[in-house]
């Protein structure tokens, strides 16, 4: 009785997996940036969540200062980490047309 549309659902569920896959990938070779401390440091950040390239500008660093530094660097690190978290939902919601399905049904 309900065989054909569960069918259908199915296939429609298998197209999206396969869709969500591709995505995933796409998502892993982008990168993002981040900075922080007026530009001082900068991070590039991939889709696999690996820092990729860290710049600091020279004048950034003052021995007498380390404690600024590092508070620079996590900084700019957590925000290219945050971007890409968004990036990454944004994407995937083009997808799924703004359903909100739960972390890892794909």
């Amino acid at each position: 009785m309900y065989g054909g549309n569960m069918g259908n659902m199915m296939k429609q569920v298998q197209k999206m997996q396969k869709q969500m896959a591709k995505m995933q990938e796409e998502i892993q070779e982008k990168v993002v940036e981040a900075t922080s401390g007026g530009g001082m440091v900068r991070v590039e950040v991939n889709g696999k969540k690996e820092m990729v390239s860290l710049t600091i500008d020279p004048e950034a660093v003052d021995p007498e200062d380390v404690e600024m530094l590092q508070d620079m660097i996590l900084a700019a690190v957590n925000e290219g980490l945050r971007k890409m978290d968004e990036l990454s939902a944004s994407e995937m919601k083009k997808l799924t047309g703004g359903m909100n399905l739960p972390p890892g049904l794909f």
